[in-house]
């Protein structure tokens, strides 16, 4: 599980990078006169079959601070890919603004939007994008050519970012020479190279083994723990989502249907399509103890020891089997909550 939300950790206000207010998407020949009648209220059955438009997203308020990583959800035909493609418009919106920096990316003009997709945003795709021609080096250097770097400046960050993602000495392979993964990894090390604030990754890992997967997911969480860029991360996995994200959004037929903390969707799931989705998640591997601790209520001292950020697992070993065990919480040395054996178990049975 990613850490705590950024805000939190600091023990302040977080800042938001991304600002995302009212977004509406609507596939036809005329989605401005389609518009009004989703704003009416239209569904997107009845969108399609009285109008011939496709409703993509509709109504999306999101907010994505600095430096978190940020995950975004759903099945297939949820939207999440449509969400994502809008943050750079590649897909232009019918609706809304997407503030980044306090700058709505919605108004840029051609050469603005083109600087910013330089500068300020890079994406990882599914199926790797990478050039079939160019080496490796060549394509992790390629945001850098397209800024206009010093070719001497430009293989020395390929290099140094090859390196970072544990593919030095394949400087001068080819992506066909590659695994898929070690194609991945290329097309990671080409992201980070250009130094963007915002990174977007569209089921960047779906297309792996789930071995190379788990690899890949652990990379980036290594490398997130160093750098603390901003990540909108896409993914049909829940398990992916839980792992990875400071903050979730689950989309379904284009709404947002809830959205927080991965713990609060898990304990507190909104309604029964995500409950459908939590219901096989091991709650015990996923649930911390700082989410499920009460006040320590003068409980003696001597008790075992858990940490806020461990989860279920380690309590239930600390318990033992005991049914009347208590167990405290520390952060950072100081007890700051404990957890029964009662809870635990409570915590633990299943979602009817």
């Amino acid at each position: 599980m990613a850490n705590d939300h950024l805000s939190k950790a600091n023990g302040g206000e977080a800042e938001s990078k991304i600002v995302v207010r009212s977004l509406y998407k609507i596939f036809g020949d005329d989605p401005q006169r389609a518009l009004p009648l989703v704003l009416d209220g239209i569904g997107k059955e009845e969108l399609l079959e009285k109008h011939n438009h496709v409703l993509g997203l509709a109504d999306i308020n999101l907010e994505v601070e600095q430096g978190e990583l940020f995950v975004v959800m759903g099945l297939s035909g949820s939207g999440k890919s449509t969400l994502i493609r809008h943050f750079n418009r590649l897909i232009e919106p019918t609706s809304g603004s997407i503030v980044v920096d306090g700058d709505d990316v919605v108004s840029f003009s051609k050469s603005q939007l083109e600087q910013f997709r330089r500068e300020k945003m890079s994406m990882v795709f599914q199926r790797f994008g990478l050039f079939p021609h160019r080496t490796v080096v060549e394509n992790v250097g390629y945001g850098l050519e397209v800024q206009r770097q010093p070719k001497e400046a430009i293989r020395e960050q390929a290099v140094k970012w090859i390196d970072r993602v544990g593919l030095k000495g394949f400087e001068d392979h080819f992506p066909g020479q590659l695994s898929g993964g070690m194609q991945q990894r290329v097309g990671l090390a080409r992201a980070l190279a250009t130094d963007a604030e915002v990174m977007l990754m569209d089921e960047a890992f779906s297309a792996l083994d789930p071995l190379i997967r788990t690899d890949m997911q652990d990379l980036l969480l290594e490398l997130q723990q160093q750098l603390h860029k901003t990540i909108i991360f896409i993914t049909h996995d829940l398990d992916e989502a839980l792992k990875l994200g400071h903050h979730i959004a689950i989309l379904k037929d284009g709404l947002v249907v809830q959205s927080g903390d991965p713990q609060e969707i898990i304990l507190n799931p909104a309604d029964p399509y995500i409950e459908d989705f939590v219901r096989d998640i091991n709650r015990a591997r996923v649930i911390r103890a700082r989410s499920v601790m009460t006040a320590p209520d003068g409980a003696p001292s001597g008790l075992p020891t858990v940490s806020v950020g461990d989860n279920l697992e380690a309590v239930l070993a600390k318990i033992d089997g005991n049914p009347e065990a208590t167990v405290l919480v520390e952060r950072e040395g100081s007890v700051v909550g404990q957890l029964s054996a009662r809870t635990v178990l409570e915590t633990l049975r299943p979602v009817s």
